[in-house]
């Protein structure tokens, strides 16, 4: 085993004109540099990811009138847009868990939920019970939906029933993100394999944030990804009333 004499690495040192404080400060700096060039990458990762949040705006600061539906269909007080919004929110703050199961009551009744659900509790205490509003669409106009055996437990918690059902009986809107003032806080909007809706929280281009459920990984509800996401992966954009 080789063994290092203290003494005579200090002479060395020393012969060099370099002191053993100077060498450790060079060790702690080239530690520092390394730490700080690693964690940049792992910060912008998060970021992405969501985990660090991001800086929050609303429409007041893009000089964006707030959409108020003349619309309030349970009749409490509080009209639709705003009410899908609140009730979306409220739904969140149960930190559902992600797993995608079938429900002999429709809508899931545990801890569990998948990203249609968050769509669903949105409306359904707004008024608007999507499993018997899709259910009698699909048996009205079963030629549009391609389905062999209806099952109204579970047809509404489907991403591609649910984009017809919307397209077909409410309010179609743009799904360029570049046009923000056509984006609502309570929207729903539909991708080619996810739902989720709208927030009325932005980030600093004006594009708003996502309320959604996208997987057992996730861990916040409501985040800042649209921009993310591959042009012409948004298919659809709704405003119930």
């Amino acid at each position: 085993m080789l063994k290092i004499n203290m003494k005579g690495a200090y002479g060395v040192f020393k012969l060099l004109n370099i002191s053993y404080k100077q060498i450790m400060n060079k060790k702690t700096i080239k530690v520092l540099i390394i730490s700080v060039l690693i964690s940049i990458p792992i910060t912008i990762l998060l970021y992405k990811l969501n985990i660090i949040p991001h800086k929050q705006y609303n429409n007041s600061n893009f000089n964006i009138e707030t959409y108020i539906s003349n619309v309030d269909k349970d009749n409490d007080g509080i009209d639709d847009q705003t009410d899908i919004l609140n009730n979306v929110k409220k739904y969140i703050e149960t930190k559902p868990k992600y797993k995608s199961q079938y429900y002999s009551s429709g809508y899931s009744n545990d801890e569990y939920g998948v990203c249609t659900d968050v769509v669903a509790f949105g409306l359904k205490d707004a008024g608007y019970d999507l499993m018997e509003l899709v259910n009698k669409d699909i048996i009205n106009s079963k030629e549009n939906y391609n389905i062999e055996v209806i099952d109204k437990n579970i047809d509404f918690r489907r991403v591609r029933n649910l984009d017809l059902y919307f397209k077909n009986n409410h309010i179609s809107l743009t799904t360029d993100l570049s046009k923000i003032e056509e984006w609502q806080g309570g929207d729903i909007i539909v991708f080619k394999d996810h739902i989720g809706v709208i927030s009325d929280k932005r980030n600093k281009r004006g594009v708003p944030f996502l309320i959604h459920h996208a997987n057992p990984m996730q861990v916040n509800y409501e985040e800042d990804i649209l921009e993310l996401y591959e042009k012409g992966y948004i298919i659809g954009h709704y405003r119930i009333s």
